[in-house]
């Protein structure tokens, strides 16, 4: 079950981390800053001169062809993002300024791995303020052709992601777990994205996968893996799906108590759900651990105005 926390946290210490974007292939650099009560999970770009702050929040998603973007990369905003909002939402890490000098945050190995690491390395500071929770009240669902994904009433925070790729080397695979810090660092922190060798000139020419490699990705040809090493399980490919829905589902601004099942998922759909959970204010309700006391409630305008349910929204 759902180890519940009852004040909010932040990380102990600052932490850089470096790497290139697995779109643009450039350099990239982030340093995660600690944060009051409050704030939230923050971007802000340092190669910028007028540097905007964006929030991670669903309704600025701008993108999600193949990853996840917030705002203008251009401008201000931020692409990839949720391999980082993976590792905070299932490390429990409330608020935090990202720091970024580009418009793409690096991928590391491909997974949430060295996030979790430098946030275990760090450590996790408690905040003297109650920890609130995003509780779905009543199912919600997205279809999109065979694709669909639902968001149910449950007591704790669960994803159960199911894929099924027209390929003996993925076919149908599922992962369905609770998730705690020790399951997220465990069985889904490692799980590494994935593609097929076939379509990279294709994602070449769109501006894509410029920086992947055997080194940051799982690479697909015909039906066998090109990584020397293989596969980190036999079905990483659920697992980073999985990996994938809890960074974009971190986007709600607020940890989720409930059940968030997919088939057939992906960014889209992930984001679709938030859209669609926002449209309903009957659909949630903002509770506070540990006694689950309702402290507020937002409209369909969204939550943009609230800070990331920050002091003023109860």
């Amino acid at each position: 079950m759902t180890a519940y926390v009852d004040r909010q946290t932040t990380l102990a210490d600052q932490v850089t981390l470096t790497g290139i974007g697995v779109h643009s292939g450039k350099p990239a650099s982030i340093t995660l800053v600690p944060a009051e009560a409050g704030v939230g999970i923050v971007f802000t770009r340092t190669d910028q001169e007028n540097s905007v702050e964006v929030p991670a929040l669903w309704n600025k998603v701008s993108a999600t062809a193949l990853c996840t973007v917030l705002g203008d990369p251009s401008t201000e905003g931020v692409a990839t993002v949720e391999h980082l909002m993976a590792a905070l939402f299932g490390m429990g890490v409330d608020n935090l300024i990202v720091e970024i000098d580009g418009p793409e945050m690096p991928v590391m190995d491909g997974s949430s791995f060295e996030f979790v690491e430098a946030i275990e390395q760090i450590g996790i500071k408690r905040l003297d303020r109650g920890r609130r929770y995003l509780k779905v009240k009543k199912t919600v669902r997205v279809d999109n052709g065979t694709a669909w994904c639902e968001l149910h009433p449950y007591n704790g925070t669960k994803f159960d992601i199911t894929i099924d790729f027209d390929t003996p080397l993925i076919g149908r695979q599922q992962f369905s777990s609770d998730i705690t810090p020790d399951v997220f660092r465990d069985e889904l922190s490692r799980a590494r994205t994935f593609g097929y060798v076939k379509d990279v000139e294709q994602l070449w020419k769109m501006g894509f996968a410029l920086g992947s490699s055997l080194e940051n990705s799982v690479a697909i040809s015909e039906d066998k893996v090109l990584n020397p090493e293989g596969t980190r399980w036999p079905d990483e490919f659920a697992r980073h799906k999985a990996l994938d829905a809890v960074g974009d589902l971190a986007l709600a601004g607020l940890p989720i108590l409930g059940l968030y099942r997919s088939y057939k998922g992906g960014h889209k759909m992930n984001h679709a759900i938030l859209v669609k959970l926002f449209e309903d204010p009957s659909s949630f309700e903002i509770v506070e651990s540990p006694a689950f006391r309702k402290v507020g409630q937002v409209d369909k305008g969204g939550i943009a105005a609230a800070a990331a349910f920050g002091p003023d929204v109860s």
